[in-house]
This record gives structure tokens, C-alpha cells and sequence, in this order.
């Protein structure tokens, strides 16, 4: 539901921007963190980071879910704003969740599939904290913001590529059945993160159509 008519003649709370973008932001620091831990197989400091980051993106989404609760008039619908909030933090429970699996694995190498995987997240982070930070002038960039939002479909795709070709190889080449399971879910997860980035452009989208 869209704000009401009064809604033309009253400020808009900006706040929720702000708070947007910081969300998109852990979002990408935990991806740096996640390249790290993927590079190092089972880095316990990345862990550790990668948690804290977690937590910093409960705050934030707390944070959000308070102020939409107390806000009158809110830039965009607040179940869009809900939305994309909880989309946000979904990408960062999933790296968090690929770092706790390479962590209790413990796999005894990282294919360098993982390393173009975890690339890719970390591309896709960035393009999608570009997008939200652009969503305070949405209507002057509307163009910019679909091209983010492109890129990041785009590369939803790749991660597709990678983690089919690399099961592909892994089912042909590995014959020690844990580390079959270790690394498959291992990667299962890092290409899940470039889903739910790709899930974060698809209402970025949305809103565009709604409001520019």
C-alpha cells in the first residue's frame, strides 16, 4: 500500500537511507572478510570478524524495524522498506553461514571454484550496496540503478556456471565421499549468497517502478 495522499505534502523521514545503506555495507565488509576465509581455508579470525559483522546487521535491522514502527510517513511503502531490509541481512546470514560451515568442515582444500565464487559475492556486494546508496534520488538515477541491479542478475548467473561445472568435476574427480559433502555444501552456500543478492535487486527493482 502506497503512502497516502497527505503523503505528497508531508516531509518524508529520511532516516531510512541512512540505515539502508549501512545494512548493504556490513553486507560487503563480510564478503571481504568471507574472501579471506575462503583463501585461507578456515581462518578462525575471518570467523570471528565475519560474526561480529552478523551481529552489527541484527542492530541495524532492529534499528529499521523501530523506526518503521514509529515513523508516520516513511520514503517508500514500509513493506517494501521491510522488505529490502530483511533481504539485506539475508545476504549477510548467508556469509555468515559459509564461514561457520568452512570453519565446522574444515575441508582440507578450497577448490579455486570457491575462489571464483567468492569473488563473484564479493562483486555482487558491491554493486548492491551502490544500488541502495543510490536510492535516496532515485528518480535522477532510476537508469544507474537498474544497471546495478542488471549486474548483479548477471552475475547470479555466473555462480550458476561455477557451481554446476565445479559439481560436475567434483562428482567425476573426488572419490573421498566426506570431503564430496564438506565441499559441496560448501559451495552450495557460497552460491546461495549471489541468490539472495540477486533476490535484493529484484525489489530494488520493484521500488523503481513504484517511485521513478
Amino acid at each position: 500500500m502506497k503512502n497516502s495522499f497527505f503523503s505528497k505534502f508531508t516531509p518524508k523521514e529520511p532516516k531510512f537511507f541512512p540505515l539502508l545503506k549501512s545494512l548493504a555495507e556490513v553486507s560487503d565488509k563480510a564478503a571481504e572478510q568471507l574472501i579471506a576465509c575462503v583463501e585461507n581455508n578456515n581462518n578462525s579470525d575471518t570467523y570471528l570478524k565475519i560474526r561480529d559483522l552478523e551481529h552489527d546487521g541484527d542492530r541495524i535491522l532492529s534499528k529499521i524495524y523501530d523506526e518503521l514502527n514509529t515513523t508516520f510517513i516513511t520514503p517508500f511503502d514500509r513493506e517494501d522498506i521491510n522488505t529490502l531490509a530483511n533481504m539485506l541481512d539475508n545476504v549477510i546470514d548467508q556469509i555468515y553461514g559459509c564461514v561457520k560451515c568452512i570453519t565446522f568442515y574444515k575441508p582440507k582444500s578450497m577448490p579455486d571454484a570457491a575462489i571464483q565464487l567468492v569473488k563473484l559475492v564479493k562483486e555482487a556486494t558491491e554493486f548492491m550496496t551502490k544500488a541502495v546508496d543510490e536510492l535516496h534520488v532515485l528518480k535522477r538515477n532510476a537508469n544507474r540503478i537498474k544497471h546495478y541491479c542488471k549486474e548483479l542478475h548477471l552475475i547470479e548467473s555466473k555462480a550458476d556456471d561455477v557451481f554446476h561445472n565445479f559439481t560436475i568435476q567434483l562428482f567425476e574427480k573426488e572419490t573421498d565421499a566426506i570431503e564430496i559433502i564438506k565441499l559441496k555444501d560448501i559451495m552450495s552456500v557460497l552460491e546461495t549468497i549471489t541468490d539472495e543478492t540477486d533476490h535484493v535487486s529484484k525489489i530494488i527493482k520493484t521500488i523503481i517502478v513504484k517511485y521513478a
